[in-house]
């Protein structure tokens, strides 16, 4: 057993039996966001198709509107890309053991912290150093 897993086993039993359900519904919320994420790139791969730049079929700034739509649209599938790579990260450090805890000092990460956002990585204190820099 990794010496995280031990601090969070600790951590974890130390909770209020009401907190650690949380940690259920923190995975549950994960799987129920990659779910409604998948559901969302299935449907908006149209907006990135190739825009069609033959001008007798499309005015000049239908032309420019449809390019500007395609741009946005692979905008946010690279970001829905992003969230979902971060959700996979998560769950994989519930399976591991090791979700709750900072990657920087080791330290559990606050809970309200973690239902803010359950992707995250780091304690406030590590997250407020990182922005500094």
């Amino acid at each position: 057993m990794s010496p995280n897993r031990k601090v969070v086993d600790c951590v974890w039993n130390r909770l209020p039996r009401r907190q650690r359900l949380k940690g259920c519904d923190l995975r549950d919320r994960l799987l129920q966001l990659r779910d409604e994420l998948q559901a969302v790139a299935e449907t908006a791969e149209e907006s990135a198709a190739v825009v069609e730049l033959d001008q007798t079929k499309v005015g000049r700034l239908s032309r420019m509107d449809a390019m500007q739509a395609q741009a946005m649209a692979k905008a946010s599938a690279a970001r829905r890309e992003a969230m979902l790579r971060q959700i996979a990260a998560a769950l994989k450090r519930i399976d591991d053991g090791e979700y709750g805890i900072c990657q920087e000092c080791d330290e559990p990460i606050n809970p309200k912290r973690l239902e803010f956002d359950p992707t995250v990585l780091l304690c406030i204190d590590c997250a407020s150093k990182q922005e500094q820099l």
